[in-house]
């Protein structure tokens, strides 16, 4: 079920389906990119809420009416942002090379999603917990969300069978909480510390 406190991200209806086509003339698609790759490089360089459209507009090379038009404001930006990011872990899972795409035995691919996603999460971690605390129980009614788990879930059942697959998926994914892996990282841990814990943790669940 879908939140309905507010205007919903595309994130919150559910991932659009790799090759789904999108209306979008290339001159639109590369200064979309551009801008995302701007607004990328600076969120992350100076924090979202340290970052004006201006300065995103200036680091694209494209007039701020043009930001503004595609994206609405900073939030809306930080949205496709985080879409967009989302979306290219989907397509590599899903086409990609092995490990984290398909070929690899199961246990290799969680081991290989889980390090893929804390990657993800440590760069953009101040958009993730805007989107997983949007609301109470935001995080686990985003299409991502439902993305991820049914992968998941999907490779436990073929690694062990004899798991409750579903609940095993939520116990990997727990973890990976914006607000916990924030918390962490103010608290010292560093991303190759966390991604061992993991490991270790899936080793021990389903074996090496």
């Amino acid at each position: 079920m879908n939140d309905s406190t507010g205007p919903q991200s595309a994130s919150q209806r559910g991932l659009p389906l790799v090759g789904e086509p999108r209306p979008e003339r290339a001159d639109a698609r590369r200064n979309r990119l551009r801008v995302l790759e701007a607004a990328d490089r600076l969120f992350t360089e100076q924090g979202v809420k340290n970052v004006s459209l201006d300065a995103i507009a200036a680091a694209a090379g494209v007039g701020k009416g043009t930001v503004f038009r595609r994206f609405g404001d900073r939030a809306g930006l930080a949205v496709a942002l985080l879409d967009e990011r989302e979306q290219e872990l989907q397509a590599r899972i899903l086409t990609g090379p092995p490990p984290l795409g398909p070929g690899a035995p199961p246990v290799v691919r969680v081991m290989a999603f889980l390090d893929a996603y804390l990657d993800l999460l440590d760069r953009h971690v101040e958009l993730f917990m805007d989107s997983e605390n949007a609301s109470d129980g935001a995080r686990y009614r985003i299409g991502s969300y439902h993305l991820w788990h049914r992968h998941l879930s999907h490779l436990i059942e073929a690694a062990r069978p004899d798991l409750d697959a579903d609940y095993t998926a939520h116990v990997f994914l727990a973890p990976l909480a914006a607000d916990l892996h924030s918390a962490l990282r103010t608290q010292g841990f560093d991303l190759e510390r966390t991604k061992a814990g993991l490991q270790a943790i899936a080793t021990n669940l389903l074996g090496p």
